[in-house]
């Protein structure tokens, strides 16, 4: 049986996301797998690349070929060149950069009132604003 490691496309259309998967060479693309080994979601900036590295170096050593597309994969993750024998191959995935924690700004006021407060706050903004024109005459 020739085993392949190839993409098993998933998602909508202009939209697709992909799966890294062991399957017999003679099923359909999307048909049935042995293993899934990895992920990747090229629609991402960056793209998001996640790979088992060990069971990818097992189907490798067992003689499952890659497809043009997941060897260029295994390049970028390093797992082709520790194949190959290279023992100093390393991940060259760019990794997105988390989100930053959202702060409320303190300064802005709070757009949400609670009902109680709307009524005692129309009151007291003309006595309010009375003693603000009052302080301003004082002072010139």
């Amino acid at each position: 049986m020739a085993v392949k490691i190839r993409l098993k496309r998933l998602g909508k259309i202009r939209a697709p996301y992909y799966r890294i998967v062991v399957a017999d060479s003679r099923t359909k693309r999307d048909g049935r797998v042995i293993e899934e080994i990895g992920k990747y979601h090229p629609t991402e900036n960056p793209s998001f690349i996640e790979v088992d590295s060990d069971r990818a170096q097992y189907w490798l050593s067992v003689g499952a070929q890659p497809t043009e597309q997941v060897t260029a994969i295994l390049k970028l993750t390093g797992d082709w060149g520790k194949f190959k024998g290279d023992k100093d191959a390393k991940s060259t995935v760019q990794v997105a950069e988390a989100k930053a924690a959202f702060v409320a700004d303190e300064s802005k006021k709070p757009v949400l009132k609670p009902k109680a407060e709307k009524p005692a706050k129309a009151e007291e903004a003309p006595a309010e604003a009375a003693d603000a024109d009052e302080t301003t005459t004082d002072e010139a």
